[in-house]
């Protein structure tokens, strides 16, 4: 066969494909309501004819609100609350913080000191070719730590 024959073949076969899978138009769907014609006429005349159905929120002044508090004191609480000593203290402005140490800090930082000062502390076995690499080196930190 022909390219072009292949090409008519594949471009007939998906216009066949895409056919079968089109939807049937069962034209305008009926519309199902509870109310009549006549019910529905009468409920928007008498919405277009009631009193401020297009005023936004707001247009004609500042809205009337009942407090859900005592004025009086809120405002005693909110002066209080201004003269308190350290109302506008954050974290650490009042110098550094005391914090308790969980761990003894000399402790810590030998052990920190001895893990830095390890040889071959980078090295995992397979990284070398796979060899198991074994140091021979002491360690200077425990040997530190063992001369005091």
């Amino acid at each position: 066969m022909k390219t072009s024959h292949i090409i008519a073949a594949a471009a007939l076969t998906l216009v066949a494909a895409m056919g079968a899978q089109a939807e049937t138009y069962e034209g305008v769907t009926q519309a199902v309501s509870s109310k009549s014609r006549d019910e529905v006429n009468t409920e928007a005349v008498r919405a277009a004819a009631a009193p401020n159905q297009n005023v936004t929120r707001g247009s004609r002044g500042p809205e009337t609100v009942k407090p859900m508090a005592d004025v009086d004191a809120m405002y005693q609480q909110a002066v209080a609350t201004a003269h308190a000593a350290d109302q506008n203290v954050t974290r650490g402005s009042r110098g550094p913080e005391t914090v308790k140490p969980m761990a003894d800090p000399a402790k810590v930082y030998n052990d920190a000191v001895a893990a830095a000062s390890a040889p071959d502390q980078n090295v995992v076995s397979g990284s070398r070719v796979n060899s198991k690499v074994i140091s021979t080196m002491q360690n200077p930190a425990l040997t530190a730590a063992q001369g005091k």
